[in-house]
């Protein structure tokens, strides 16, 4: 299968990046080292490519109630320039993807923007056009991935940066606030968005500036690999890999983000989330700290101290912030308050372990 490739894939390449696919797109795993990248994020800045996320633009009459009934958040609550992180769930429940759904300004062509994650954006367009015409609405769904790159500016020196180099300042906007902003004579929607745990900002850049708005952006260069372990230090899910429809479906009760369901709306998926709220979940999601000397993976089993499984791994590193071995995943009710003793197969091999508070850096 050919893989797809993010604007700028030749310009990260000159750079020395080296490269992974990841969800069906070639992208930059690092560029010096992940453990350099990781520190800039969280002690000055970096700039991530992340144009493998999906865009969707929905715009028409009918464009609000498209999304309320197909999101489990609610949109309507959404001033313009505002957004949310949302849910994508099937009738059973089960989430899809995770996302997240801007509320554009006046005057824009579409009404709503969604990010949904890499590889995504087909299929989410067909769900949202499909909807659509069962339900007989009148919205226009449009996929616009390839027309635009996004990057990600994040760290403590992050929004000084992203407003130096804009037309007009962007520091006033709040956390889930965006707007248009000039960069480099391109206008880049703009949000104080992140995946980081830090503060920043998330740009989506007309195709044709790309290069030019990356260049502007003077900053640590960072893959995927030091955007994987900063967003495991703050316990962020990662679609296809902390949940999964087909190979390890879970709602969001079960996934930690019982918070972005709104029961008072109506949208697919709502009656069953609805008794997995007042039934409880088997399974949470926890985070686990490995007391002996190992790194967690994904896949890797969670026991109990008796060595029967009892859950599983789903992401797993060594901590370049706290020099810990850290993990994510699933585990059975009794076992998911933290301080709780288990136990993980690290390569064949039983190491102690405990249920630890996520963020893992606000212990």
């Amino acid at each position: 299968m050919t893989l797809r490739k993010p604007p700028l894939r030749d310009v990260h390449d000159a750079a020395g990046a080296t490269f992974t696919e990841f969800g069906g797109w070639d992208m930059p795993v690092e560029f010096d080292s992940i453990k350099a990248e990781h520190r800039a994020v969280r002690e000055e800045a970096g700039i991530f490519d992340v144009s493998h996320m999906g865009q969707i633009a929905v715009s028409g009459p009918d464009a609000e109630r498209l999304m309320q009934k197909l999101t489990s958040n609610d949109v309507t609550e959404l001033g313009r320039g505002d957004s949310q992180y949302s849910m994508i769930p099937d009738e059973e429940g089960t989430i899809l993807d995770d996302t997240v759904v801007y509320r554009l300004p006046e005057g824009d062509d579409a009404e709503f923007l969604f990010v949904p994650n890499a590889g995504h954006d087909e299929q989410m367009h067909r769900r949202w056009t499909e909807h659509r015409d069962e339900w007989g609405l009148d919205a226009t769904v449009e996929n616009v991935t390839d027309e635009y790159a996004m990057y990600a500016v994040q760290g403590p020196d992050a929004p000084e940066l992203v407003s130096d180099a804009a037309d007009d300042s962007v520091l006033d906007l709040s956390k889930f606030e965006g707007r248009y902003a000039e960069f480099a004579g391109a206008d880049c929607w703009t949000a104080r968005t992140g995946y980081t745990g830090e503060d920043g900002f998330e740009l989506i850049v007309p195709v044709e500036s790309a290069e030019a708005v990356w260049d502007l952006l003077d900053c640590q260069p960072c893959g995927l690999g030091s955007r994987d372990t900063l967003r495991m230090e703050m316990g962020f899910l990662l679609s296809g890999q902390d949940f999964d429809a087909e190979d390890d479906p879970r709602n969001p009760y079960e996934a930690g983000v019982g918070w972005t369901v709104k029961l008072d709306t109506e949208f697919v998926g709502r009656d069953p989330l609805e008794r997995a709220k007042e039934e409880g979940t088997d399974d949470e999601f926890v985070g686990i700290k490995l007391v002996d000397r190992g790194v967690p993976r994904h896949g890797y089993d969670v026991t109990d101290t008796d060595d029967h499984v009892v859950g599983e791994v789903t992401s797993g590193t060594m901590s370049p912030t706290l020099g810990e071995p850290i993990a994510l995943g699933y585990v059975p009710s009794d076992f998911a308050d933290p301080g709780t003793v288990v136990r993980v197969v690290v390569r064949g091999q039983s190491k102690k372990a405990k249920i630890a508070n996520v963020p893992f850096l606000s212990e």
